[in-house]
């Protein structure tokens, strides 16, 4: 983006401001303005249909404040959030923006030209207007200053001056009537002075922007006085022009003196004056007319031609929704429990048919119907029993029951290892998330993970305890299988197996044709339709398909919200309840139909003659229809929960995939807020020095330590500045007559430092000159300090010493003989001819 070119626009001075960041709140990549309007109408239409948060749909919008400089060290401010509402303010700032700046750069000197810059002054106002009124409830926490309520309610402010100029500059082109450019002139002066007072003493916008305001307040009312001067001429009120053109006047110096830097008010200041002059000088020779005093003339009136615009989605005029046939996130919420709703309907009812059906053929097994009435020779497979061994057989008899039970264990396996991935991702993040938080504590600022992941450990604990509810019906199945098993597989079996596994009997050729048979005929006929009627009554159930999509969207339009509970039982009604009328008429027909077959088969087993091998028989069929009817039940089931598991693992892998997706931007955040802190610990300044201590000598004597002008050295572990060494202490003084005689040593601190030059050296304060020799030589000076650490006496080579200093520039060696602790290395008849001073001396390093 360019600077802005017109000198007279106060948002040059903070559009220069954002040119200066190079990751500022502007958007760089974005050539046209069109490209914006695009990229906020596609957040405006998306926001209701995905659940952008931070523990669902986690996109993380990083950016920086558009007026903060930053620093050396740490950059500018920025603020990083999952909200969408936060995108969506901070692109809205820069269409303002870029409006404003698009407006300053428009060739005010034509129509089309003025037309465009009012236009996009008021949009820039207008959305500076939006961002204050949404931005606390878009963020639900404290935004950064650019874009803080006071900081855009400002923007908007002076966007609206700038507009109002506009209009002002083309009533002025126009050479409209004095007093409606009077009246402009100062509604826009009115807008610049609130916007200069909001942002006084609010440290909010750059300062460069206060004095703009200043200045262009000042120059709008000068013009506003100078328009009104030539009405008050028109209506001969020669003292009132004298009046406003001396207030013109005033104001154009008060801007050429303090902010003539920022704004050139030659040309107009030129004009005010020649005007003043010759009014002065037509009142003094003509009129003589009172110059009335400034608060004694009639306010100007205000006329405002200006309103921010409101924003208005789509902003662009060729706008496609990317997303369109995605519907807002409220409607897909309902549609879900709607569905949710019918799924719970529709099982219901056929749970309800199926349940009947069952009671059904369970009664005709215990009665070994229709098998007892079909049975006319006794020693052949009835007709039904045929039936159902063929049935069973085309469906692949025991061995399909076989592979669909050995496929269970592997299909639930399956899903647990996806389950127990997905959560063991989340509990990584949170041990990891735990250790950073206890390491840095209060500074590790950001959602615990352990309350961030609540959602999905309900998720995946409901999981668990679907899978435990899966194997325990899995285990029923299987000890289904195994009691039934034999029977089973004796249906599988050709029919010249099946008729030597039946037992056979005398036949019951008397009740053939016999009343009763035909009564049992018709009404097992009837229980057989009413049978085929559910099947496809479940068939047409499973086959209703509404969508309610339409009708949630017209709510929605209509009333703002959804009463989701409402139209569902009311839509579910309406399309389910013939269906439920009929389920209910089945169930009715059946227990009629049963009540009947069982008084029925009373009548016919009084007239069987009953006997041990028809008892048996009768025994054996009752086993293979009962058998037929749960190899049905088990088949059904088992593809059932097969199916279960399938879908159940495409749901378990979503799961996965949301949890690796939380767990990775969460990662990304946690290496973003770790540099943060590192760069943030790298600006922390260093320890503060510390203060030297003071240390103090005391004597032998155990009296107060000796007076010195020689301030007390510091010991060598001190921490801070390099400490000075202290004086080398003199040699002793060794008498002739003997050295055995000891005397008093005396402490360094009572050892002045020998002057620059001086002869050799004579004895030590308080030490006659004729004194005995001391038995050992003056200690050293560190290990005498109290406190020391770590000192003893002991005897070092005379070759070693290292409390000399500046022992290898001696002029001599020093004789390779052990002394008595403490001596000097030197020979004592070198002594009284000692050739250096006594001058500190700095180690070598």
């Amino acid at each position: 983006m360019k600077q802005i070119g017109y000198a007279y626009t106060v948002f040059e001075v903070i559009l220069s401001m954002f040119m200066l960041q190079s990751a500022s709140r502007l958007l760089q990549g974005c050539p046209h303005m069109r490209i914006r309007y695009r990229y906020y109408d596609q957040l405006c239409s998306i926001e209701p249909k995905f659940p952008f948060s931070e523990n669902q749909v986690c996109v993380t919008f990083t950016w920086k404040d558009a007026f903060d400089k930053g620093s050396l060290f740490g950059g500018s401010v920025k603020l990083a959030l999952a909200s969408l509402g936060y995108e969506k303010t901070c692109v809205l700032f820069n269409c303002g923006a870029l409006a404003s700046q698009i407006a300053a750069e428009q060739n005010l000197d034509n129509d089309e030209g003025l037309k465009a810059a009012a236009k996009h002054y008021q949009f820039a106002s207008g959305a500076f207007q939006h961002i204050k009124d949404t931005v606390l409830s878009a963020l639900n926490r404290e935004p950064t200053v650019d874009i803080s309520p006071d900081t855009v309610g400002t923007l908007s402010l002076i966007m609206l001056a700038q507009a109002q100029e506009v209009f002002f500059l083309k009533a002025t082109r126009d050479k409209m009537k004095d007093g409606i450019i009077a009246k402009l002139a100062n509604q826009a002066a009115d807008y610049y002075g609130d916007a200069y007072k909001q942002c006084q003493y609010k440290d909010t916008l750059p300062k460069e922007v206060f004095p703009v305001l200043a200045a262009k307040h000042c120059i709008m009312q000068a013009n506003a006085e100078y328009h009104q001067s030539i009405l008050a001429k028109q209506q001969k009120k020669f003292g009132e022009e004298i009046g406003r053109l001396q207030h013109a006047a005033d104001l154009i110096k008060t801007v050429a003196s303090r902010y003539d830097e920022y704004i050139n008010v030659k040309d107009l200041a030129d004009k005010i004056n020649r005007a003043l002059t010759a009014a002065k000088k037509d009142n003094d020779f003509i009129y003589h007319d009172r110059v009335p005093d400034l608060k004694d003339l009639e306010p100007i009136g205000k006329a405002s031609l200006v309103k921010s615009t409101p924003v208005v989605v789509p902003l662009s005029q060729k706008f496609t929704d990317l997303f369109e046939k995605m519907v807002p996130l409220q409607v897909q919420q309902s549609v879900s429990v709607y569905n949710q709703r019918k799924a719970d309907l529709v099982n219901r009812l056929i749970a309800q048919m199926r349940e009947a059906t069952n009671l059904a053929n369970g009664v005709l097994a215990s009665l070994n119907l229709p098998a007892a009435i079909e049975d006319v020779s006794g020693d052949t497979v009835p007709q039904s029993i045929l039936n159902k061994s063929k049935s069973v057989i085309e469906q692949g008899g025991i061995q399909t029951v076989d592979q669909l039970i050995k496929d269970l264990p592997e299909l639930l396996q399956r899903n647990k290892e996806i389950l127990d991935e997905s959560l063991r991702l989340l509990d990584e993040e949170e041990t990891t998330d735990n250790e950073l938080r206890t390491k840095f504590k209060e500074r590790w600022q950001r959602t615990p993970s352990i309350e961030l992941y609540k959602p999905l450990r309900a998720e995946g604990a409901n999981f668990h305890s679907i899978l435990n509810k899966a194997v325990q019906a899995d285990g029923q199945v299987r000890e289904c299988y195994q009691s039934h098993r034999d029977t089973i597989a004796l249906l599988c079996k050709p029919e010249a197996e099946l008729n030597a596994a039946i037992p056979s009997a005398n036949p019951a050729k008397t009740l053939q044709g016999s009343e009763v048979v035909n009564v049992l005929r018709t009404l097992l006929a009837g229980l057989d339709e009413v049978k085929k009627e559910r099947e496809q009554l479940e068939n047409d159930m499973k086959a209703v398909n509404f969508d309610m999509t339409s009708k949630f969207l017209a709510a929605l339009a209509q009333d703002g919200a959804i009463n989701e509970e409402a139209i569902s039982v009311t839509e579910l009604d309406r399309i389910y309840g013939s269906y439920t009328q009929k389920v209910q008429e089945s169930l009715k027909k059946q227990e009629e139909l049963l009540k009947n077959i069982q008084n029925a088969h009373q009548d016919f087993s009084k007239m069987k003659q009953s006997n041990n091998e028809s008892n048996l028989r009768e025994e054996v069929l009752k086993n293979l229809a009962v058998a037929n009817d749960k190899f049905v039940e088990l088949v059904a089931n088992l593809k059932e929960g097969t199916k279960f598991y399938n879908e159940l693992t495409e749901i378990l892998l979503k799961f996965q995939n949301k949890c690796s997706d939380i767990v990775f931007a969460r990662k990304t955040e946690r290496d973003e807020l770790l540099k943060d802190l590192q760069q943030s610990i790298a600006r922390e300044p260093s320890a503060p020095s510390i203060p030297l201590p003071t240390y103090q000598t005391t004597p032998a004597g155990g009296g107060k330590p000796a007076a010195s002008s020689t301030p007390t050295p510091a010991p060598r572990t001190m921490v801070g500045a390099k400490p000075q060494p202290p004086a080398r202490p003199p040699p002793p003084v060794i008498s002739t007559a003997s050295s055995s005689t000891a005397s008093a040593p005396t402490g360094p601190a009572a050892a002045p430092a020998a002057p620059a030059a001086a002869p050799p050296v004579a004895p030590a304060p308080g030490v006659g000159a004729s004194s005995t020799a001391p038995s050992q030589a003056q200690g050293p000076p560190y290990p005498t300090y109290p406190g020391f650490p770590g000192y003893c006496q002991m005897p070092m080579p005379v070759g070693y010493n290292p409390y000399m200093y500046g022992q290898y520039n001696l002029p001599y060696v020093p004789s390779p003989v052990f002394q008595n602790p403490g001596q000097p290395p030197y020979p004592a008849s070198q002594q009284p001819g000692y050739p250096f001073p006594q001058q500190p001396y700095y180690p070598q390093q």
